[in-house]
């Protein structure tokens, strides 16, 4: 099964995080299979110092898989190597209707781009990136060559992510 990707993209405080979990919310209330994955800008660790897990990568292990039987989890250290590709990271992932990103501002899958008044920048992101199919923002944005909805409409936004990657009634 090749996944759907479909993007949810912006400067910071756009509401690109708020945004990307009510998608989650409603895809999954519709039917749907859903993954995300997040980028992040800054250094980052979720695991915490004195867990076993945490020991087992500061004495070196490479990868720490933590697992119980509700969930479980794989860190890898980026010891001498790049950050991976978004397409690395998804291969990764278990089957899925629709893989949410959120960031990769970069990449060339379809996106929506988030603007709210208190974000970081007013920079229009459409302007230099064909693949934002649609504007979601809390103010309004007069001459946009893409659709501009409502930041809290989503409905209409998880309507245009199942048009825009293909998702049907049948495959539920």
């Amino acid at each position: 099964m090749t996944p759907r990707i479909f993007g949810i993209t912006g400067w910071k405080n756009s509401g690109k995080t708020t945004l990307t979990v009510k998608l989650v919310d409603e895809l999954t209330r519709r039917g749907w299979k859903v993954s995300t994955v997040k980028h992040a800008h800054h250094d980052f660790d979720i695991d915490k110092e004195g867990t076993d897990s945490f020991r087992h990568r500061k004495a070196g292990a490479g990868e720490v898989a933590i697992v119980s039987d509700r969930r479980w989890a794989l860190m890898h250290e980026l010891v001498n190597e790049g950050e991976p590709t978004l397409t690395d990271i998804i291969a990764r992932f278990a089957p899925c209707d629709l893989i949410l990103v959120e960031g990769y501002k970069r990449e060339g899958h379809k996106k929506i781009e988030t603007r709210r008044t208190e974000g970081r920048s007013g920079e229009r992101l459409t302007t230099g990136d064909p693949s934002i199919v649609a504007i979601a923002s809390d103010y309004p944005i007069p001459d946009e060559k893409v659709p501009v909805y409502e930041l809290d409409d989503i409905a209409a936004l998880a309507d245009l992510i199942e048009r825009e990657t293909e998702l049907s009634q049948q495959e539920r």
